[in-house]
């Protein structure tokens, strides 16, 4: 390896930092979760006091956990090996002896974890073969406030406990759009449910932070792009904060601690605002903030954000920040004196390589596509490039900190990001967009980025290279097999290969959202034959890495490995790696392996050689 090829290592040799979230409650204390050499690390930062305490006992595949008000527990899913199906512990922060909050349930996938402000009622949402819950863990023991076979995701409650919220969608029967619904606590019954109709879904964000105000903050899309709402669910009044001046999308994140502001993120082509909204004037300001990325979204986790900028206490607020080329960091912003400044330390900015641009794309419909691209250090002329697909497909790539994708220009790749449709953040039709047709409109999309990067005189297109997990390794195989020409290799990881054979695998949360993607139930054999990378597998010419999970319950590992099969017996050239766990990796020694390894197959495609003859290390 040369010396420059080390170079791009140096970014995964210390601690990545992978979200800061403030418990909920008066005090102030951030439960900071990183991924380095040894996994996951999870630890309690006292802001005031600057005091980091790691928590013991919480090493591996810790990804989502909550803080408890006191900060004195953490609240984690505990799985079997990344499987995504078991119970909510309770960890002491100082090493006390965990307890499983739900003992008597059947293990349960967790798609809501939320406690109030005073840390004696815990809401989870759960699903499991029976359907979705909403259980209230409090004296007394778990109750089950609300059950449904339809969807139902991230039960909230209030400051005081005494109500619950959670997004449904039993008032749409058939159609993916929720609605907000908010239950009691004390009896379960229905109080209110609010819904802009079936071309308006409407999600939770926060309650009220003040004790006895049931307000709660919330999304609606009743416009067609996301703008906040805040709802009395008890006298029905409701406050909009339309912002007809602003283009895309105005996303609440937060409610300051006196329930006077509110925070959002204005986001258009891909580009990041931080916005301010006072509740008692109804202004909306926009702050002044340097550029990056302020959130990242998640889907079918507990939380719908892995991280996002959020208020601390007083007048402050706490911006989250990345950017491609820059670790995450928090910035504390006072509105008082208007000062910026970095807390902790932040890293110094790798100027090396980046920085990303936003571009749009009209795809071969027309119809705009947002692609991120950077190109490597002093390049002339058309480049080999590897365009990354994300997974979701109800998730979206930001120009947040990537050290792969600068390693891919390290090393003299073309890096690029695509915003296909189903993407969020940019507006209910586009991300609705794939619904019914899996993998047409988004190849569409692909295929246009790739055409652009090319007319742009800054790819090759004989070494163009598509790249993506989950659902975007899904986009990856159906890209080889419907757009034989299009690459020149694929990287696919943990990706969904046959629709039938996942779906007899896959978490049962999963397979309800899945039928209404497919637009059919699944024993629609003719669909799934149509919508299935397996289907086209004869089609396959470029070389294909495959990596997948042995305990994934989303890309199950058994249609992954027929898929491979099928490849191998039409003489495709493919690659099938193993790791064991679940869905994601989880330390930086793993993902300085895929780099490596992606690399190699690259530069041997390039030179005409066959991926199933390497052996990786």
């Amino acid at each position: 390896m040369t010396g420059q090829a080390d170079d791009w290592r140096r970014r995964f040799r210390e601690p990545i930092l992978r979200s800061a979230i403030r418990a909920t409650g008066p005090g102030d204390a951030e439960l900071v979760v990183e991924v380095g050499m040894h996994g996951v690390r999870t630890s309690v930062w006292t802001p005031a006091t600057g005091e980091v305490h790691e928590i013991p006992g919480l090493e591996g595949n810790i990804l989502h956990p909550v803080l408890t008000p006191d900060a004195r527990r953490v609240l984690v899913h505990v799985d079997d090996n990344g499987s995504e199906v078991g119970h909510v512990w309770a960890y002491g922060v100082d090493g006390e002896p965990p307890v499983d909050l739900t003992p008597d349930l059947v293990p349960y996938g967790l798609r809501g974890l939320a406690t109030d402000r005073a840390g004696r009622t815990t809401v989870l949402t759960t699903s499991d073969d029976d359907g979705y819950a909403l259980v209230c863990v409090g004296e007394g023991g778990p109750r089950v406030l609300y059950h449904s076979t339809s969807e139902a995701w991230y039960g909230l409650v209030s400051a005081d406990g005494t109500v619950v919220s959670v997004n449904t969608t039993d008032d749409n029967p058939g159609i993916r759009r929720f609605a907000l619904t908010v239950l009691d606590v004390a009896t379960g019954e229905r109080i209110a449910v609010l819904s802009d109709g079936e071309t308006g879904p409407v999600t939770g964000v926060q309650f009220s932070p003040t004790n006895g105000d049931q307000r709660i903050l919330a999304t609606t899309e009743r416009s067609g792009f996301a703008r906040p709402v805040i709802w009395d669910p008890v006298s029905g009044t409701r406050v909009d904060v339309d912002a007809p001046e602003l283009s895309g999308e105005l996303i609440a994140l937060d409610w300051s601690d006196d329930g006077e502001y509110v925070l959002a993120v204005h986001v258009d082509v891909g580009v990041h605002r931080i916005y301010e909204y006072a509740v008692g004037t109804r202004e909306l300001s926009r702050l002044s903030h340097p550029d990056g990325a302020y959130f990242k979204p998640d889907v079918s986790s507990p939380r719908p954000l892995i991280w996002a900028s959020h208020y601390g206490p007083g007048t402050e607020i706490r911006l989250l920040r990345q950017r491609f080329d820059r670790p995450l960091e928090i910035l504390r912003l006072d509105r008082a004196s208007g000062e910026v400044v970095v807390w902790p330390q932040g890293g110094p900015v790798d100027r090396s390589v980046g920085p990303l641009r936003s571009v749009m794309v009209d795809s071969l419909d027309g119809t705009p596509v947002q692609l991120w691209v950077a190109t490597p250090p002093r390049a002339e002329g058309p480049v080999p490039f590897v365009v990354r697909i994300h997974g979701g497909p109800n998730l979206v790539s930001i120009d947040g900190y990537n050290p792969k994708g600068m390693a891919w220009l390290e090393e003299g790749f073309g890096y690029a990001a695509v915003n296909y449709r189903g993407s969020v953040t940019f507006g209910r039709r586009f991300r609705e967009g794939f619904w019914g047709a899996p993998g047409e409109a988004e190849l569409e999309d692909i295929e246009a980025c790739v055409q652009w990067l090319v007319a742009e005189g800054i790819a090759r297109e004989d070494a163009v290279f598509i790249s993506g997990e989950s659902y975007g390794g899904f986009l990856t195989l159906l890209s080889l097999g419907k757009r034989p020409r299009l690459f020149a290799g694929g990287l696919a990881f943990v990706a969904l290969a046959d629709w039938a054979l996942a779906y007899e695998d896959m978490h049962p949360s999963l397979k309800l959202p899945w039928k209404h993607f497919l637009g059919a139930t699944p024993e629609v054999e003719a669909v799934h034959r149509r919508r299935s990378p397996l289907t086209y597998v004869h089609n396959v010419r470029a070389p294909l890495l495959m990596s997948q999970a042995t305990s994934d319950t989303r890309t199950t590992p058994r249609q992954a490995s027929e898929y491979v099969r099928r490849l191998r017996a039409a003489g495709g050239d493919v690659l099938l790696t193993w790791f064991d766990g679940g869905h994601e990796t989880t330390s930086t020694p793993s993902m300085v392996h895929d780099q490596e390894l992606m690399t190699e197959l690259a530069r041997r495609a390039m030179r005409g050689e066959r991926w199933d003859e390497y052996e990786p290390r």
